[in-house]
């Protein structure tokens, strides 16, 4: 296999860089008219004739045989086959990953919390689980058990009574890895359905699915439409974009490991972004010098090679104070601190969906087993966006309870600002409850 690499250059000092950072950065997760309508259809057909439509969908767009919604239902039993299929190596790494992200996740559980005033109003706030959570899992070729795990498991770890999986079988292929690891997260049911008539069973509800409070997980262009369309419905985790990484690097680490770095991220798909930041010129060559060399040692060659060349850049900075405030600007997904005291950088970077410290940390690590979520903002939504965890899967409510004298002390507080936003029934009702000594002062 020919490959050829020319991963763009940029220099933080050209007059122009801010324009090309952005045009590289740029991307946006559009769906045309004919996917929008198209879904749409989908929605619809769904709401309106529940589990058939489901069945007419999944044979007609996955090419599966079934006769009825019976045959798109995998039960406990199937899950708990699925452990024995697979290799006992692959089951010790399921379990010790499910572990390590379980152990993580419980440090995120919050608590209810409740405080008493001196005159015995009680204010708090009350955290509760949601009912039931969605979990949408891509099927066939693209099948990623640990995104099983890390979907499922902060949801249990949150209290969700009940996790329902769907995921697709193209022709029928199911995938043991996958089902061994709703096994191990603990998922209760799985549907065999994909698509945009997946996210709208689990919206709406079927006969046989249950309508959920929550979808999480990634999924294809007609998945994220319908993610879209059916919020406000029900809760999503995000719009996800393409999987990115950005390294910053001082100079010193191995150029092999930082290219495998950034191949990691660019052999997902063609719109996958890599990127490396460096003081370090001469460094930014050896990088680019591995890349050429160990390009053509890879399976996904030809799509690491689109991505790379496509929305890839080695960016070389003035010194390490730069190198964070290009990090900061572009906000990644996954952030690679590959520095010798990664520490004394970590306060500089307010903008980053994961952190991964020191040479020896590769993102890899935090893809499978660390512990942390792999579910991160995407396309600089890592500015106001946070890792999928427990918290996600929680609900707050706040607590009010005034006392006879709390009541009638915030009851003057309360007629002033409504009477002030002439509503008069919220002044009335306020007022109704200060004490009748206290209306006569």
């Amino acid at each position: 296999m020919t490959v050829s690499t020319a991963i763009a250059r940029l220099n933080a000092a050209d007059p122009d860089f801010a324009r090309h950072l952005d045009h590289l950065l740029s991307w946006e997760s559009v769906s045309d008219d004919a996917v929008n309508q198209r879904v749409l259809d989908i929605i619809k057909g769904v709401r309106e004739r529940g589990d058939a439509a489901l069945v007419e969908f999944t044979q007609r767009f996955d090419g599966v045989v079934a006769n009825s919604i019976d045959d798109l239902i995998l039960g406990r039993e199937r899950l708990e086959l699925a452990l024995t299929r697979i290799t006992p190596v692959q089951r010790e790494a399921l379990e010790k990953a499910a572990n390590r992200v379980r152990m993580y996740h419980e440090r995120q559980k919050q608590d209810s919390w409740q405080y008493t005033e001196a005159d015995g109003t009680v204010l708090g706030q009350k955290v509760t689980p949601l009912d039931r959570a969605g979990l949408y899992v891509p099927g066939g070729k693209a099948s990623y058990p640990s995104s099983v795990l890390m979907n499922a498991i902060p949801a249990k770890v949150a209290g969700v009574a009940e996790v329902v999986m769907v995921v697709p079988t193209p022709r029928g292929e199911v995938n043991e890895l996958v089902l061994a690891a709703a096994c191990i997260a603990g998922v209760d049911r799985v549907f065999t359905v994909g698509g945009a008539q997946a996210v709208a069973a689990l919206a709406y509800g079927t006969e046989s699915v249950p309508q959920v409070d929550k979808i999480v997980g990634p999924g294809n262009i007609y998945v994220a439409t319908a993610k879209r369309h059916v919020f406000g419905q029900v809760g999503i985790d995000m719009i996800a974009g393409p999987s990115e990484i950005l390294v910053v690097c001082d100079g010193q680490t191995d150029p092999d490991w930082i290219a495998m770095d950034l191949f990691s991220q660019a052999e997902h798909d063609e719109d996958a972004q890599a990127i490396l930041v460096s003081p370090d010129a001469a460094f930014l060559d050896r990088v680019a010098a591995s890349i050429d060399k160990l390009m053509p040692t890879m399976e996904r060659a030809e799509i690491i090679e689109k991505s790379i060349n496509g929305r890839g850049a080695l960016i070389q900075v003035r010194d390490m104070q730069q190198a964070m405030e290009v990090a900061n600007r572009i906000a990644p997904e996954h952030l690679e601190l590959s520095v010798a005291d990664p520490q004394a950088w970590l306060p500089h970077i307010r903008h980053a969906g994961a952190i991964f410290m020191g040479r020896h940390t590769s993102e890899a690590l935090g893809d499978y087993c660390a512990g942390p979520n792999h579910v991160l903002p995407t396309s600089g939504t890592a500015r106001f966006s946070s890792p999928l965890g427990v918290y996600d899967f929680q609900k707050r409510s706040s607590i009010i309870f005034c006392s006879e004298q709390g009541a009638s002390e915030l009851g003057h507080t309360a007629s002033v600002l409504a009477r002030g936003e002439s509503l008069t029934a919220h002044a009335r009702s306020a007022e109704y409850r200060i004490l009748t000594q206290e209306k006569g002062n």
